[in-house]
C-alpha cells in the first residue's frame, strides 16, 4: 500500500471508527452518500479546553473517490476567516476558523465548511471534529506508543508540538521542532498506523473510540452519511 494512502487511512481510522455504533441504523439516516462519486471530508483537530466548545488548531481535507480514500490536503487555521460571520465572544472582526466552534459545535462545523471553502475553494461534504481529549484517551488505551521507534509518553498535542517549527508564528526563536504543522501531525499518524498492525491493539482502539464518540469527543456532521460509508466499505478496509 502506498505511504500516502496509509497516512490518509490513519487519519480516517481514528475519526471514523466511532461510527460503527451507528451502522445498524444507517438506512434510517438521510444526507449525502459518501460512498458514491467524489466527496471531501473536512477533519478538524480541536483543543477542547482552550475556549468554549474547543479551538480548531489544525485541519485536513480528505478526498474520497467512489468511496475510496484518495488523498489529503492540510488546512492551516491561521488567517482563515469567515466571509460574513462576525467573531464570537466579543473578539471583534470576522470569525476565524480557530474560533468557529465557540457558540456551538453543530453550527460551528457548518461555519468551518464555509470558512475553508471561502479561503481555499475546497468544498466539504462532511465535517469531523476530533478533540484532543478523545485522541489522548484512544492513545492511552494502547500504550506503549512508539514514535519514530522510541516509546513516547507524550499526549497527542505534545507529540505534535515537539516537532512543530511554528513557522509564521511570532516569538518562535526557542522552538526546537523542524517540521511544518502538517508534517508534525503526520508523525503521530504514522505511529497510529503501526499500532493498527496488531489486531488486539486495533480492537482496543476501536472500542475506546466508540466510548469517545459516545462521550462527545468525536463529532460528525452529517452523521448518517459516515454511517453509510462504513456500512459499505467496512472497518477492515480502513486498517
Amino acid at each position: 500500500m502506498k505511504r500516502t494512502k496509509k497516512l490518509i487511512i490513519a487519519i480516517l481510522l481514528v475519526v471514523l471508527i466511532g461510527l460503527l455504533i451507528m451502522i445498524a441504523g444507517a438506512l434510517f439516516f438521510s444526507g449525502p452518500d459518501l460512498t458514491q462519486e467524489s466527496k471531501n471530508i473536512l477533519v478538524l483537530a480541536s483543543d477542547k479546553t482552550e475556549q468554549p466548545n474547543g479551538a480548531v488548531d489544525m485541519g485536513f481535507m480528505v478526498r474520497l473517490e467512489n468511496g475510496s480514500l484518495k488523498n489529503y490536503t492540510p488546512v492551516y487555521p491561521g488567517g482563515m476567516s469567515h466571509p460574513t460571520q462576525g467573531a464570537p465572544g466579543g473578539i471583534g472582526g470576522r470569525m476565524m476558523l480557530h474560533d468557529c466552534l465557540w457558540d456551538g459545535t453543530q453550527q460551528g462545523m457548518e461555519y468551518a465548511k464555509e470558512i475553508v471553502e471561502a479561503n481555499t475553494g475546497m468544498h466539504a461534504d462532511a465535517v469531523v471534529v476530533v478533540y484532543d481529549e478523545g485522541l489522548d484517551n484512544i492513545i492511552d488505551s494502547i500504550r506503549p506508543l512508539y514514535v519514530d521507534g522510541e516509546v513516547s509518553n507524550l499526549s497527542a498535542t505534545d507529540i505534535v508540538r515537539s516537532n512543530d517549527a511554528y513557522n509564521g508564528y511570532a516569538s518562535n526563536e526557542n522552538v526546537q521542532g523542524t517540521m511544518s504543522r502538517g508534517d508534525s501531525v503526520m508523525v503521530l499518524v504514522k505511529a497510529l498506523v503501526n499500532v493498527t498492525k496488531d489486531p488486539e491493539k486495533k480492537s482496543t482502539m476501536i472500542n475506546q473510540a466508540l466510548k469517545e464518540y459516545s462521550n462527545g469527543n468525536i463529532l460528525m456532521e452529517p452523521q448518517g452519511s459516515f454511517a453509510k460509508l462504513l456500512a459499505t466499505k467496512g472497518i477492515e478496509q480502513l486498517g
